[in-house]
């Protein structure tokens, strides 16, 4: 065992004092007509919480896990997934992720990578079967060897962009084969430096191409996995094409593939393009493109993606109040993309902080369904918008109003009457029940 001192990890609810227990995440209990884990999905991470070990861009790494001797070997990589699964039916999580080359060592060559990957499967299929957890989605990584340092699917040079392409297919092909409900894109490099040695406009045309190369050979071969794509605006690469869910919808939109992919929202990348917690999970929502979500946070203060586990309760239960307004996170999840800061170095921390995250998304999933049922703020939200629900409103949302017409009720109606946003109450009532 990786972690004998560790016990199965129990719901003990609200009263417990034990941070090896659960206080509000109760799995089979039922909220408005599902249960804790169907709304929640909950999944692990292989890199942060397996590969990671405290390094930040100040600093070497801190930890040392016992059951990782630091080495490339296969013995080495099996050794992690077995702590992984164990963590896993220790924390009772249905799901997990990784990136191909977390998972797998790499090879001198792509025939040599492929090889040692293809066994790997094969021992994570073993353990899938063992334990039943599944596989929510795998990804590749396209920025962290040299090769990559001008991108993957945005890369000057289409050599690169072979090599991309066809690590993105063998990451298709073993999704499928573990069964994997999703399969995610976050272009780490996918972006540029500087406007002067970049074709901006052939770039993006490439990163299309790519996408629909990936969307295609995953209809070849059967596979019926979402496609999803991660926004983040900027780190390592200083302009990132895939900005924000605005932004990655509208170069969907433009490229004619909003068909085929979805976004993965990682609220941490959503403050650093600066916006609020779960405005990306909002209007992806809205839109009909939210598809799964890393359920991570990052320090205010500090500028980089520090991808922390969430503890903030008012933003986990606004993004669980959109996870139930759309019925459900369908096949995808909450993904603990998070890794725990560089001075927590014992295992038994590795353990708390999904535990923590783990609870403040299920007490936000119980407060957002009190938030519904009650339907005060939704009421009150109701009743601001209550001008376009009849007359010439009705008219605007029905796509009938013209210019005219709005000329037209605008000289009738006269000065429009001011009306308080109410905002203070509105956070007065969300306090009600966080």
């Amino acid at each position: 065992m990786s972690f004998p001192q560790i016990p199965k990890i129990e719901y003990k609810g609200p009263e417990s004092t034990d941070p090896l227990s659960y206080r509000f995440y109760n799995k089979s209990e039922i909220i408005m007509g599902k249960t804790m884990e169907e709304w929640c999905r909950f999944s692990l991470c292989s890199w942060h919480t397996f590969r990671g070990k405290g390094a930040d861009p100040f600093g070497f790494p801190t930890m040392k896990r016992h059951f990782d001797d630091e080495s490339d070997s296969m013995e080495n990589a099996k050794r992690r997934i077995d702590a992984m699964f164990e963590m896993l039916v220790k924390l009772d999580i249905g799901y997990y992720t990784f990136h191909d080359r977390d998972v797998s060592p790499e090879g001198s060559t792509l025939e040599e990578s492929n090889k040692m990957l293809d066994e790997i499967v094969d021992y994570l299929a073993e353990k899938q079967k063992e334990t039943g957890v599944k596989l929510l989605w795998a990804t590749q990584n396209l920025f962290s060897h040299p090769r990559y340092m001008n991108g993957g699917a945005t890369n000057p040079d289409a050599t690169t962009f072979a090599y991309a392409c066809t690590q993105a297919k063998k990451v298709i092909e073993i999704n499928h084969k573990l069964g994997g409900e999703n399969v995610v894109y976050w272009g780490g490099r996918e972006g540029y430096q500087s406007v002067l040695n970049t074709d901006v406009k052939r770039e993006m045309d490439h990163m299309a191409a790519f996408f629909r190369m990936c969307r295609d050979y995953r209809d070849k071969i059967g596979s019926t996995a979402q496609l999803l794509i991660e926004p983040k605006p900027r780190e390592p690469t200083k302009h990132q094409y895939d900005y924000d869910a605005q932004t990655v919808i509208g170069f969907l939109c433009t490229y004619g593939l909003q068909g085929d992919f979805k976004v993965n929202i990682e609220p941490n990348h959503t403050t650093l393009a600066g916006h609020d917690y779960e405005h990306d999970i909002l209007v992806a929502s809205k839109l009909g493109f939210l598809g799964s979500i890393d359920c991570n946070s990052g320090d205010p203060l500090l500028g980089w993606d520090t991808d922390m586990f969430c503890t903030d309760i008012k933003k986990t239960t606004l993004v669980m109040k959109i996870v139930i307004e759309q019925g459900g996170l369908h096949a995808g999840g909450l993904n603990f993309d998070c890794k725990v800061r560089r001075e927590s170095t014992e295992d038994r921390d590795l353990f708390i902080g999904h535990i923590g995250g783990i609870d403040n998304f299920a007490r936000g999933l119980r407060n957002a369904a009190k938030i519904i049922q009650d339907n005060v703020i939704d009421n009150m939200v109701k009743e601001r918008y209550a001008t376009f629900d009849e007359g010439f409103g009705k008219t605007v949302e029905e796509g009938t109003a013209t210019l005219e017409s709005a000329a037209a009720f605008a000289v009738k109606a006269g000065e429009p009457e001011q009306k308080s946003g109410r905002q203070e109450e509105y956070e007065m009532i969300l306090n009600r029940y966080v």
